[in-house]
């Protein structure tokens, strides 16, 4: 059944507030472990686990500033001056202010009996811009966190309380924003539907299925080889890096947070696909996907030749059928949603979701989240809506 207008609106506000509640969880997760390290005497897992953290964070208030300091002017209005977001963003705080300011207007919206088109529109901006910013805090802090307190299990042998809690808040982070992000490309499109439960069920289960075998693979690799694991991730990461810079990346405002972009990019490669360019989708998933295999091969035949048991006595025997298992009912998944689940034919625009007609002169003069747009284009190939591309010359946000 379809959400009826002022249901959806509700539904809307009510996943912004899940989707900021789950980060600070995961946030709080994350620095009780820490913590917990301390006390414990290792400096060097609360060392790691803060590193990631800050890193992470970092790299998403610098998204977040450039972003903002790209839109055009007034189109946020009213806002704190720029010195204080600035301050917030230095703080650490851009990524919540972000979030706060989505939940503000989504709930001017649901108020609203008849919600202006601008408003939804700009609600739509914001929840955008989160949905990305979310994806980037996944996989360059929750999912490496997750990788690293796997391999702490399984070096010392032994699951404290706080990990169990680390390992469920990580997940639910990162399935949260698998579908979040793959719901903000929809809305970006007027000729794709929207996520419909069991679309949704399939796409969650393939990301999850070939995400897991990866995070294992190079969870047992820490915890075998804690030396050779960073020599490992800059290796990969600097050939996946110059592989994106190949296909000519244009998402940023500027050539120089344009490597920023590319290098997050990396990064989530490092882990699993995502799509950067147009054209020539399945060639470059199938080799990612190659490269991903193979190098995860070489990683079990190392463990294997050099040590059949870990540090902690788990025998790799217990451990790897289970990640190959996990693969290729993933990848059976991944065929099956491209297949029969993933659609290209046009339909109707639905209002109430964000999905509007762009092709009307009014609707070019509302907010358009052209950053999204351009990736909602890569990611679906099939079915290309040139009006909801953005124009040669046009900026970021209202015209």
């Amino acid at each position: 059944m379809p959400w009826s207008p002022h249901a959806a609106l509700l539904r809307d506000l009510v996943l912004g507030v899940l989707g900021t509640a789950a980060f600070l969880i995961d946030l709080g997760a994350d620095l009780w472990a820490a913590g917990q390290y301390v006390l414990s005497g290792r400096y060097l897992w609360a060392a790691l686990v803060l590193a990631l953290l800050g890193l992470a964070s970092v790299a998403m208030q610098l998204f977040s500033w450039v972003w903002l300091r790209a839109d055009p002017a007034g189109l946020h209005a009213p806002q704190p001056p720029g010195r204080c977001l600035a301050l917030l963003h230095l703080l650490q705080l851009g990524y919540l202010y972000r979030c706060l300011q989505g939940l503000r207007q989504g709930l001017l919206v649901w108020q609203q009996e008849v919600p202006s088109d601008f408003d939804m529109a700009y609600a739509d901006f914001l929840s955008l811009d989160i949905s990305m910013l979310r994806l980037f805090e996944t996989f360059l802090e929750t999912t490496p966190q997750l990788t690293l307190v796997l391999a702490i299990i399984l070096q010392s042998g032994q699951v404290e309380y706080y990990q169990w809690v680390s390992i469920c808040t990580s997940f639910l982070g990162i399935s949260w924003a698998l579908l979040d992000y793959h719901r903000a490309l929809r809305i970006c499109l007027p000729s794709k539907a929207l996520l419909r439960l069991g679309s949704s069920v399939i796409y969650f289960l393939w990301n999850l299925l070939l995400l897991w075998p990866r995070v294992l693979v190079v969870a047992l690799f820490s915890a075998l080889f804690p030396r050779y694991v960073a020599l490992h991730f800059l290796g990969l990461w600097l050939v996946l890096l110059f592989w994106v810079w190949l296909q000519g990346t244009d998402f940023m405002p500027d050539p120089c947070s344009e490597w920023l972009y590319r290098a997050t990019v990396a990064t989530i490669l490092y882990f699993s696909w995502f799509n950067v360019a147009e054209g020539h989708t399945r060639g470059r998933a199938t080799i990612h996907l190659m490269f991903l295999l193979s190098d995860s091969i070489l990683m079990v035949v190392t463990w294997v030749t050099h040590s059949p048991w870990l540090p902690s006595g788990v025998p790799l025997q217990m451990l790897l059928p289970v990640g190959g298992v996990c693969f290729l009912l993933g990848l059976v998944l991944r065929l099956v949603y491209y297949c029969w689940l993933h659609p290209s034919c046009r339909r109707e625009p639905d209002r109430v979701d964000g999905t509007r007609d762009l092709c009307s002169l009014e609707w070019r003069q509302l907010p358009q989240n052209r950053r999204m747009a351009q990736l909602a284009q890569n990611f679906f190939p099939k079915t290309r809506d040139e009006a909801a591309l953005p124009w040669k010359g046009e900026v970021n946000g209202v015209l």
